[in-house]
């Protein structure tokens, strides 16, 4: 299955939430979305920085991820934004594959 890191950032009122509610809820609630899309959640970190937390998740398909990115903002509460992630051996696949292109200007 496609890997996935989610980026989340809360706003004013999700922040407030999150305040209420703990992030244990919080976590729990983002691992019953991901399994509702026959997905897996791997790992749920908050963080300080730009991004408040950050999710890698396991999903079947890239529609099932757009699924779970549509329902996080549309709660109007968190913006989120998805890494696609890949291992060191489709790298090394990746790297084995011939493309054909020519730079801008050459």
């Amino acid at each position: 299955m496609p890997k996935y890191m989610i980026h989340a950032s809360y706003n004013a009122e999700g922040t407030k939430g999150l305040i209420r509610d703990g992030g244990v809820t919080r976590r729990e609630a983002t691992k019953g979305l991901i399994e509702s899309l026959g997905g897996t959640m791997e790992s749920f970190y908050y963080a300080l920085g730009e991004d408040d937390a950050f999710v890698i998740v396991e999903m079947p398909d890239h529609p099932s991820l757009v699924a779970a990115m549509l329902a996080i903002g549309s709660s109007g509460l968190v913006t989120g934004k998805s890494t696609a992630l890949f291992s060191a051996e489709e790298m090394d696949e990746a790297t084995k594959k011939t493309a054909n292109y020519r730079g801008p200007g050459k």
